[in-house]
C-alpha cells in the first residue's frame, strides 16, 4: 500500500509497554487503598496524560490535583522507560526499511515527552524521526482526529497519504477520523477489540517482520 508518511502510536505498538501501565495503575490505587477495576483500562484507553487524571481523580473521589496525580505517574514509569522499556521485535528494522524508502516519519503518543523521549533515545530510534507529538501538545486524545492532524501537519504530508501504526481501538477510530490509511497492530491488552479492529484497518499485522519482506 502506498504511503508518504507513517505515523507510530509507542505503547503497544512500537514498545512493549503496556506491562509497565498496568502494574503503575495497580501501585498507584493501592497505595491509596483502591483496587483496580476490571474496565478501568478500557475507559482510559486512548485519553490524554490529563485526560486520565482527570478522569481518574472523578472516579475515585481523590482529593488531589491532575498535576500532582500525572507526576506521580511520570515519576514511576521514568525508571522503566528509560532504561527496560524494549521495541517490539522487528519495529526497529521496519523503521529503517520506510526510511531508506523516504518515507517521513513520526509519533503519535499520549506519553509526556520526559518518558518518550530518553524511551526512543535508549532505543537507538529517536534520529529516525520527523516529528514527535504527544496529546500533550492538543487539547483532545487520541480517539480524536486532533493529535494525528498535528502530526502529519509537521511532516509535512496529508493526512491522507499516511497510515497510522496503532493497536488501540479507540485511537484507531481517531486515526480514521483524520483520514489516515490504518496498520492495525496486534497487542494482547487490545485482542478483545481485534474484530472491530480489523473492519477498520486497512492491513492488520501481529508483528513488524510480516512487513520486512514486503
Amino acid at each position: 500500500m502506498n504511503f508518504k508518511g507513517a505515523v507510530f502510536d509507542l505503547d503497544g505498538t512500537l514498545l512493549d509497554s503496556m506491562e509497565v501501565w498496568k502494574n503503575i495503575d495497580i501501585e498507584f490505587l493501592s497505595k491509596r487503598g483502591l483496587q483496580v477495576p476490571k474496565d478501568y483500562s478500557d475507559e482510559i484507553l486512548a485519553m490524554s496524560f490529563r485526560e486520565t487524571a482527570e478522569y481518574t481523580i472523578a472516579r475515585f473521589g481523590l482529593r488531589e490535583q491532575p498535576d500532582d496525580v500525572m507526576h506521580e505517574w511520570n515519576q514511576m514509569a521514568i525508571e522503566a522507560y528509560g532504561h527496560h522499556v524494549q521495541l517490539k521485535p522487528g519495529a526497529k528494522e521496519y523503521l529503517l526499511k520506510l526510511k531508506s524508502r523516504g518515507i517521513r516519519l513520526g509519533v503519535c503518543t499520549a506519553l509526556s515527552q520526559k518518558l518518550y523521549l530518553p524511551c526512543l533515545q535508549n532505543n537507538g530510534i529517536y534520529e529516525l524521526f520527523d516529528a514527535c507529538i504527544s496529546t500533550d501538545d492538543v487539547s483532545r486524545g487520541k480517539n480524536h482526529p486532533d493529535a494525528w492532524l498535528l502530526c502529519a501537519a509537521r511532516l509535512g504530508i496529508s493526512s491522507q497519504d499516511c497510515m497510522a501504526f496503532e493497536d488501540v481501538l479507540p485511537a484507531i477510530q481517531g486515526a480514521k477520523a483524520a483520514h489516515m490509511k490504518i496498520c492495525g497492530v496486534f497487542d494482547k491488552y487490545s485482542e478483545k477489540d481485534k474484530a472491530t479492529i480489523l473492519k477498520l484497518s486497512d492491513i492488520y499485522i501481529h508483528s513488524f517482520h510480516e512487513l520486512l519482506s514486503e
